[in-house]
């Protein structure tokens, strides 16, 4: 198990002496020291007039004497104000700044993530006069190059000085918000695409974008921002990957950054998970420069105060009914339930609307979706027109719901941190929400092992009437078989995409559905067994 193993591994000794955020208390923004008056309008315009701890002790950390002397890493629980935390002073810092040019760069693993924390900073950072760019893959690379880069205008007519004519395309915005391949694109291959001036560095959810590669993104972003490159040959394209394998790094006048007489700051950075891993290997490759720690109490992993967590025990085949059951009880409230992959999400999706008389939305978010497919079903659901979102754990990592009351794990989560980051969309910002998780008997003593090492109370068992569960079952039945039919429909599309004849073939339509759906044995019920 993932958790034991990470038990295990001996704590960094910066990591024994944190600062607890807890003992923080909210901030009223009148009463932080040095906020900018613009910063402090455009919170409020936002609803925002007090920090949250975590916000108030980041801010304590960054702005002021001594602000930024060492690296920060945050682990704070699900909804307590991560990106608002390094938002904030990040773009104070900036806002003094009269040079356009890439500043600071925030990472994040997903699409939707990365638009909701664009979202935030482009909310603050205007009012001070700084642009937000985004690096994700929604849109074509032209387009966002057309964002990101500035190219110089000659117009016909004029005589421009010799040096306007070998201008070379420059950033046009502060902040840059990405997913690690869209941000390898642009370092690759777009023209005027530079790290030379970044100052900040934000690796949000970071055990997650330490335990993938992304195409070596983070030694390829260390490398091109301590490089001196820039400065030995000015002139120079930045070096793709394969480039800097084989020049190594010249650091500047062979100082390290962040020294006294040297010529740049160093690169400052900021980590941040509810989960943060303590494995010493992960956390080397960030280069981190005396960092410190920032969490919330002594436990490693914490879920959000106002949670309340139940389990429900259910037989593998009447599972579905429990999930309808525990859906009308909600009585439309808004509710996210989370299965253990995109195509068990799918079919419980396409189940739960084959059921007659529901009166509530169901809607499948999943990465087998394309983003145009997910933005939408998310705003839908943000604007309360869908009620019941079954999704992947492609929700469960940031992603801020408003007005979600309710989580149920339909599958049991496979490790803590899972739990914590699905329980995390609900109880956020000092909000109540409650966690119920669906458990076959043989399930409960492990998943309890798996709770306490997040939440010392106790989990206790939520359950549902037997007549209301017995009177599901006519529905449940017609939907089985018009799950079967609907299935049959999907696999015959997806094999005839691939297996349709050439022009030139004489096989009919009818072998084609005998070959590809006749052979094949549907199960029924494997919405409920993954």
């Amino acid at each position: 198990m993932e958790d034991s193993k990470q038990e295990k591994v001996p704590v960094l000794p910066w990591m024994r002496n944190p600062i607890d955020v807890s003992l923080f208390e909210e901030c009223p923004l009148r009463l932080l020291p040095c906020l900018d008056p613009r910063l402090e309008e455009a919170l409020q315009k936002m609803g925002v007039n007090s920090l949250f701890p975590v916000q108030a002790a980041v801010w304590q950390e960054t702005i002021g004497p001594g602000g930024f002397e060492r690296d920060l890493c945050i682990n704070s629980p699900t909804g307590s104000g991560k990106t608002m935390a390094y938002a904030l002073p990040i773009v104070q810092k900036l806002s003094t700044r009269t040079i356009k040019c890439l500043r600071a760069l925030v990472v994040l693993p997903t699409r939707d993530l990365a638009l909701q924390v664009k979202e935030v900073f482009a909310a603050i950072a205007p009012s001070v006069g700084l642009s937000v760019g985004l690096a994700v893959g929604q849109s074509s690379i032209a387009d966002e190059i057309a964002e990101l880069i500035k190219r110089p205008k000659l117009e016909l007519g004029i005589c421009y000085d010799p040096e306007d004519l070998w201008m070379k395309p420059q950033g046009s915005v502060d902040i840059l918000v990405a997913t690690p391949g869209r941000l390898m694109d642009h370092i690759n291959t777009t023209e005027g695409f530079t790290l030379e001036h970044l100052s900040y560095l934000v690796v949000d959810e970071t055990d997650r974008l330490l335990r993938e590669a992304y195409q070596s993104w983070l030694p390829t972003v260390l490398q091109l921002t301590c490089s001196s490159e820039d400065i030995l040959f000015p002139h120079a394209r930045l070096f793709t990957p394969s480039a800097l394998g084989s020049l190594k790094t010249i650091r500047r006048s062979g100082i390290e950054r962040g020294f006294k007489g040297k010529p740049c700051p160093r690169l400052m950075k900021m980590i941040l998970s509810a989960t943060l891993t303590q494995d010493p290997s992960k956390l080397a490759q960030l280069e981190l420069h005396h960092p410190l720690l920032l969490t919330t109490g002594p436990r490693r992993y914490k879920l959000p105060e106002k949670l309340e967590s139940y389990i429900t025990i259910c037989t593998s085949k009447l599972k579905p009914l429990y999930l309808v059951g525990l859906l009308q009880e909600l009585k439309g409230e808004k509710c996210i339930v989370f299965t253990k992959s995109v195509e068990s999400t799918h079919r419980l999706s396409t189940l739960l609307n084959l059921f007659g008389g529901l009166q509530f939305n169901i809607k499948e978010y999943s990465g087998l979706q394309r983003q145009s497919v997910r933005s939408k079903t998310l705003r839908a659901f943000r604007e309360g027109e869908i009620q019941v979102l079954v999704s992947s754990d492609a929700m469960t990592r940031g992603m801020d719901v408003e007005g979600v009351t309710t989580v149920i794990n339909y599958d049991m989560p496979a490790y803590t941190k899972t739990y914590i980051h699905r329980a995390g969309r609900t109880a956020r910002a000092g909000q109540t929400g409650s966690c119920f998780t669906l458990l076959l008997r043989g399930e409960v003593k492990r998943f309890k092992k798996l709770l306490q090492k997040a939440d010392k109370n106790p989990c206790p068992v939520y359950s549902l009437p037997s007549d209301s569960i017995e009177s599901l079952r006519p529905l449940y039945s017609s939907a089985l078989e018009k799950l079967k039919e609907s299935v049959e429909s999907e696999t015959l599309k997806r094999h005839i995409v691939f297996q349709l004849p050439s022009r030139n073939s004489k096989m009919s339509m009818d072998v084609v559905y005998a070959k590809v759906v006749s052979p094949s044995r549907l199960d029924l019920l494997s919405c409920s067994k993954g």
